[in-house]
């Protein structure tokens, strides 16, 4: 089994950044790549970023390219989800996921097995 626990979010003003947190736990380590979706009020679950277990493969959704940025550390089991010049349409619940095929990097919710609770990102304008 595996658990996530994000962290880092809160209450900015458009333009600011934000560091998002993913702890992942229940196994030694997860060989597997990650991702972060977020889902605001009313709205679809929506993929917002994932990266590979090696290699640094990235993949980004189409309205964060260019102001996120997904990394992890492999030896803390932990993801990050770097954003910046955030505008009032970022704001969501962000999720961090783990896929149901370890080596697949999916861009769709049912390609994920595990998720976090979230964590509130609200941007004021």
């Amino acid at each position: 089994q595996v658990q996530l626990m994000e962290s880092g979010g809160g209450l900015v003003q458009a333009g600011d950044s934000l560091r998002l947190s993913c702890a992942v736990s229940g196994r030694t380590s997860i060989n597997s790549a990650m991702g972060w979706f977020r889902q605001a009020p009313g709205k679809a679950r929506e993929f917002v970023a994932a990266i590979s277990f090696r290699n640094g493969v990235v993949q980004y959704g189409d309205a964060v390219k260019g102001r996120f940025a997904i990394f992890r550390d492999n030896i803390k089991n932990m993801v990050y989800l770097q954003m910046t010049s955030l505008t009032p349409e970022d704001t969501a619940v962000y999720s961090c996921a783990v896929p149901t095929f370890p080596g697949a990097l999916p861009v769709l919710v049912s390609g994920y097995g595990y998720w976090g609770m979230g964590t509130q990102v609200t941007v004021s304008s």
